[in-house]
C-alpha cells in the first residue's frame, strides 16, 4: 500500500487536519505519509472529528488502511496509533475490528484487556474472537511474569479457559484459547496440551506444539523434536519455533535441515531457533548459512542470520562464535 521506507518526520506532514483531508480525497486509493503521520498519536477530540469522515468510507478501504498501520507501526517506532487502534475496535466491520487488534500489539493497559475479553466472548465474527482471544496470551503473559496484576490478568486466564472449554464455540477460537492460557502456570495448561496435541483435530494439535514453546517445559522436547520431520509445513514451522523457546540441542540437526526448507517461512524459523539455542554446532551451522547468504547476495538473510549469532553469543557459548568474514 506504501512505501513506507520513505515514512519519516522530515518527509510526511503529521497535521491531522491535513491527513483527514487526504482521507476524503483519497478516492480509496492507496494511503500516503500524511495519513499515516496523520492518524498517529490521536486526542479525543480528533477522534470525534474522525469519526464521520472514516464512516463515509467503504469498508475495504477502511479495512486496507487498518491492516496497513500494522506494518506501518511495526517499521516506525515514533508512531502511536493506540487512540485511533481504540477507535477501529468498534468498527462494524470484522476486517477492520481484527486489523485494529493487532495494530494494539503492543498495548498492555487493562482498559485494553478488558475490551479483548469481551470480544473473545461475544463478538459475532469467529475471525475476531480468534483475534482476541490470541491477544490476551501477552495479558496473560505479562500477570504470570508480574508486569501487571495477577488479580487482574486471571480475567483473561478465565476468559481463555472458558472459550477453550466451549465445545460449541469454533475450533480457531479455541486453538488460540490454547495457545494464551500456555503463557502461565495454570494446573489445566499440561492436560489441555496434551488432550490436544493427541485429539483427532489437526488444528488443535498444531496449536498444542506452539503451547509446547510457550511453556518453557523441555518435558515436550521429545513430541516436539518429533514434530520437526513432520510432513505438515505448519508442524513443522510451530514445531521449529518451540524447539527455540525451549532451547532444545538435541533439535540442532534437524534445525539444520529446516534451514534449507522449500518454504520462506520455516528457514527463517529455523534460522531464529539455532539464535536461541546457541552452543558450538548451532553457531557453525549459522556460520555456514552465513557464508552461503553472503554468497547468494541476500542481505535479508544475512541480516537474520547476523541476529541469530548475536543471540547464540548471548546463550553463553561465545568460545565457539567466530566470524564467517574468518572462514
Amino acid at each position: 500500500m506504501t512505501d513506507i521506507q520513505n515514512l519519516n518526520p522530515s518527509n510526511a506532514p503529521s497535521s491531522f487536519a491535513i491527513a483527514l483531508e487526504a482521507l476524503l480525497s483519497s478516492g480509496q486509493s492507496a494511503a500516503d505519509s500524511t495519513i499515516f503521520y496523520g492518524l498517529s498519536m490521536l486526542q479525543v477530540e480528533h477522534v470525534e472529528q474522525l469519526h464521520p469522515v472514516w464512516q463515509s468510507l467503504p469498508a475495504p478501504y477502511r479495512r486496507r488502511l487498518m491492516r496497513a498501520l500494522v506494518e506501518v507501526a511495526e517499521t516506525n517506532f515514533e508512531l502511536d496509533y493506540t487512540a485511533f487502534g481504540r477507535y477501529g475496535l468498534e468498527d462494524s466491520d470484522p476486517g477492520v475490528r481484527e486489523a485494529a487488534i493487532e495494530v494494539l500489539w503492543e498495548n498492555e493497559s487493562l482498559e485494553l484487556m478488558n475490551a479483548l475479553i469481551t470480544m473473545a466472548q461475544h463478538d459475532d465474527s469467529r475471525e475476531v474472537r480468534a483475534a482476541a482471544t490470541s491477544a490476551l496470551g501477552r495479558f496473560i503473559l505479562a500477570g504470570e511474569l508480574g508486569d501487571l496484576p495477577e488479580s487482574e490478568t486471571v480475567k483473561a486466564q478465565d476468559a481463555a479457559i472458558d472459550i477453550l472449554e466451549d465445545p460449541s464455540e469454533d475450533i480457531d477460537v479455541r486453538r488460540r484459547a490454547l495457545e494464551s492460557i500456555a503463557n502461565c502456570g495454570h494446573e489445566i495448561v499440561e492436560e489441555a496440551i496434551d488432550a490436544a496435541y493427541n485429539g483427532d483435530e489437526h488444528r488443535m494439535q498444531i496449536s498444542s506444539v506452539f503451547a509446547m514453546g510457550r511453556t518453557c517445559d523441555d518435558r515436550w522436547g521429545d513430541v516436539v523434536i518429533h514434530e520437526l520431520d513432520s510432513d505438515n509445513a505448519e508442524m513443522r514451522y510451530e514445531a521449529a519455533r518451540a524447539a527455540g523457546e525451549l532451547e532444545l540441542q538435541e533439535a540442532v540437526p534437524h534445525l539444520s535441515r529446516l534451514a534449507f526448507d522449500d518454504d520462506v517461512e520455516i528457514k527463517d524459523v529455523a534460522v531464529w531457533a539455532l539464535g536461541e539455542i546457541g552452543g558450538r554446532e548451532a553457531t557453525r551451522i549459522l556460520n555456514l548459512l552465513a557464508n552461503d547468504a553472503q554468497a547468494r547476495g541476500d542481505q535479508d538473510a544475512a541480516n537474520a542470520i547476523d541476529e541469530a549469532l548475536a543471540n547464540a553469543e548471548l546463550g553463553g557459548d561465545s568460545l565457539y562464535l567466530m566470524s564467517y568474514d574468518e572462514e
